[in-house]
């Protein structure tokens, strides 16, 4: 061994000794931090960011001999690929601690990898880093830190903002297009090409003034919509999915809205507001251009001000990109129309007249408003566990909107300021088609049939006022689990002929057997995770956990599309123990079961059932969403990958996934 590298070891070890016995301080000199980014489909990026004091400094992975480099080691399984792509240029000086020319950073490092995850076997890849820190006269111990990431979770949640977020656009959009025909918004339109080929002097003037007037109906929308983010705060989407009085407001929203485009009143500003704004429109000139943008936008706020409340309660995120999305929508496809118009004048011809159609659309919007307030209506009922509003209740209710609106598209039924129905148009008559027989669809859902179009919004089957049905009787649903039982039992007295049947065991199972609750399509479930089990261990059946919620709509949908499926109900109701956890369960656990804990680096209270089930979730299988599907044996080992509701929401891809957990089963 040469020289300089004997005597660079022993300054090594004189330095971490010096380190252990001359200091009584403590240094705790650099701070990490761990993030991810998805960079293709298949691929994320992992990113290891290391903070120092002032004068530390960390030693580069290109480091051969002493001290020790820093090190990555993940733990994954041997198919994934990870390649180094990225660590910065590192400072390369001499370093009086080891009497040599070493490579390290100073201040703050960022080192990158890129990891394949379409072979990983779990969501998480985990790992430590070794690393050694040194000032200029000292050095520390070399020390480690564990990292982990949900890199699969990352993936669906990137996936699932985009298009969430590109479903927010289009939808924001369709409801500017709908702002556009209302009574007081349509009429408008010829005002303003008349004011711009008044103020326009030639052609060119007439496109900058069009275009800055579209422009600025939509700075004035993104303004609301970003001041509403700011009171709302970064909780409110939470809030609106889980909190009763959030959604008792928004039901109470829609149901003022819809009252209003019915007729029942108008919703209007401040005069004083629209008269000090059209005053300013008289002083000409961009900001003469501006004030009357803003004119229009308080004129039509009684039409489009319940439009715009419901694309603010949808985009208010807490995120400020959310509702700068939902409003630049909102206002691009409203303000379109009039920069067209104020362009192309000619086209003003091809318009038709203003008249009865437009209030028969603000109607039918009212319409709609007042069935989507029942469903938060009761969302905030299934939150709260009175089930008030029963599934029939529900169905009945939309029975009733669905079936009027008919009515009134056939012109049996007259509002305020409707115009006489005349004669039917075509486009009229289409429309109440469509209503009169998704009314007659309907029906058959209040005796149990199946109500796939009404999209999962009807509360389930736990909160009907009666479980059975036109064609499922009681009588024959037992008769089913009778013959399934005594299968059951007959497999396992082959199985194990000489196994003596325990009374104790009996009683057991017959008594776990009462605690199961009737749940989706009929089909008996566990909403305790021991009782579960325990159950499935004396009958010797595979598990599947099902994590779903009071008011999750997802897994209505699920529930009623893919369940429904002949097959995979036999499947679920014969080969399975289900155990529904419901995360969103506001029943109290009792003082000695309560506790606090950390998740995603916050303090997490368990107060109630639907807490203890959201963090097992969680902390269990790394995933908080719903509905989410869990493959287990009764030894609680996890036989194939978990099922969430966006890549296996096809009743083939379940089909799949069931028959593949029960093979696994059956090997081993």
């Amino acid at each position: 061994m040469h020289l300089k590298k004997i005597k660079s070891k022993i300054l090594f070890f004189l330095f971490i000794f010096c380190g252990f016995t001359t200091h009584a301080e403590i240094f705790d000199p650099v701070s990490w931090q761990f993030s991810q980014t998805k960079i293709s489909e298949n691929q994320v990026e992992l990113q290891f960011k290391a903070s120092l004091d002032k004068g530390w400094h960390l030693y580069s992975q290109d480091i051969n001999e002493s001290p020790p480099a820093t090190a990555f080691s993940f733990i994954i399984n041997d198919d994934t690929s990870i390649v180094e792509v990225y660590e910065p240029q590192a400072i390369e000086e001499y370093d009086p601690n080891f009497d040599m020319v070493l490579k390290y950073f100073k201040d703050e490092v960022v080192f990158k990898y890129n990891i394949d995850i379409s072979t990983l076997k779990n969501n998480t890849v985990d790992g430590y880093i070794d690393f050694m820190l040194c000032d200029a006269a000292q050095c520390l111990p070399p020390d480690y830190i564990e990292f982990s990431f949900n890199v699969k979770e990352e993936k669906e949640v990137a996936e699932d903002t985009a298009k969430g977020r590109l479903w927010l656009f289009f939808s924001a959009l369709g409801a500017g297009l709908l702002a556009v025909l209302m009574p007081c918004t349509f009429p408008m339109i010829p005002m303003t090409v008349s004011f711009f080929t008044k103020q326009s002097k030639n052609r060119s003037d007439a496109i900058k003034n069009a275009v800055f007037y579209g422009v600025s109906i939509i700075i004035i929308y993104v303004i609301v919509g970003v001041g509403v983010a700011s009171i709302f705060g970064s909780d409110s989407a939470n809030l609106m999915a889980n909190n009763i009085y959030f959604n008792i407001g928004f039901a109470v929203l829609l149901l003022i809205f819809g009252a209003s485009f019915l007729g029942a009143f108008e919703l209007e500003l401040p005069s004083s507001w629209t008269n000090k704004s059209a005053e300013s429109e008289s002083k000409g000139g961009y900001l003469g251009i501006f004030f009357m943008a803003l004119t229009l936008v308080l004129v039509s706020f009684s039409c489009t001000g319940p439009l715009v409340g419901i694309v603010l309660v949808k985009a208010a995120s807490g995120e400020l990109l959310d509702p700068i999305i939902g409003m630049f929508g909102f206002a691009l496809s409203l303000s379109i129309p009039f920069v067209l118009f104020a362009l192309f004048p000619n086209w003003l011809s091809s318009l038709p007249k203003s008249g009865g159609w437009l209030n028969s659309i603000k109607v039918v919007l009212g319409f709609l408003e007042i069935a989507f307030a029942f469903y938060y209506l009761s969302k905030a009922d299934l939150i709260d566990g009175e089930a008030f509003i029963s599934r029939e209740l529900f169905i009945a209710i939309w029975i009733m909107i669905f079936g009027t609106l008919t009515l009134y598209l056939l012109g049996f039924i007259k509002f305020s300021h409707d115009s006489d129905v005349k004669h039917l148009s075509v486009s009229r008559f289409s429309l109440a088609l469509i209503t009169g027989v998704y009314t007659i669809y309907m029906i058959p859902a209040l005796w149990g049939g199946p109500a796939k179009l009404m999209f999962g919004m009807p509360p389930d089957v736990n909160h009907a006022d009666s479980h059975y049905g036109i064609g499922n009787s009681y009588y024959e649903d037992n008769v089913s689990e009778l013959t399934s039982e005594i299968e059951n039992l007959k497999k396992l007295i082959i199985q194990s002929p000489n196994k003596e049947i325990n009374q104790q065991d009996f009683d057991l199972e017959n008594q776990l057997k009462e605690s199961r609750k009737l749940g989706p399509q009929r089909i008996k479930v566990f909403k305790d995770y021991d009782d579960g089990l325990r159950y499935a261990q004396l009958i010797n059946k595979p598990i599947m956990l099902d994590f779903t919620g009071h008011a999750c709509v997802n897994c209505r949908q699920m529930e009623s599309n893919i369940w429904s499926d002949a097959e995979i109900k036999k499947i679920l109701k014969e080969e399975l123990v289900i155990i529904s956890l419901y995360v969103d369960e506001t029943k109290k656990l009792p003082k000695s079961e309560q506790y606090e804990t950390k998740l995603a680096g916050k303090n997490k209270k368990i107060r109630t059932v639907g807490d203890k089930w959201m963090v097992f979730q969680a902390e269990k299988y790394g995933n908080n969403s719903q509905p989410y599907y869990v493959f287990l044996d009764p030894n609680e080992n996890q036989l194939i990958e978990n099922a969430n509701y966006q890549d296996y929401g096809t009743v083939n891809l379940f089909k799949n996934w069931l028959k593949r957990g029960l093979n696994e089963f059956q090997k081993n």
